[in-house]
């Protein structure tokens, strides 16, 4: 019994190293389709659905059409990032690109 729980043992800590640390991997996006642009006075970009933490779990926002003006032209999908301080969630945003 005792070879079993050190293999576990192993097991269980093999995935928390592999894992994103202390909270739950980002789900895989939910596939969208992009609709048509709706008519607008000013150029619009796809904002592409994504999943925001809520302190507990994952919620997904949906994608939608923005105002280009303010954004970047990349956007970067939500992740869990480790930083000096210990793990950070960083929000889908746009970035310059």
């Amino acid at each position: 019994m005792r070879p079993a729980a050190l293999l576990l043992a192993f097991l269980l800590a093999a995935c928390t190293a592999a894992g994103s640390g202390p909270y739950p991997p980002v789900p895989a996006p939910i596939p969208e389709a992009m609709p048509l642009p709706p008519v607008a006075g000013q150029p619009l970009i796809w904002q592409p659905g994504h999943w925001d933490w809520t302190g507990a779990s994952y919620g997904w926002t949906a994608g939608q059409y923005v105002p280009l003006a303010g954004h970047g032209r990349l956007w970067m999908r939500e992740q869990w990032s480790q930083t000096p301080g210990g793990w950070q969630w960083q929000p889908a945003h746009w970035v310059e690109g």
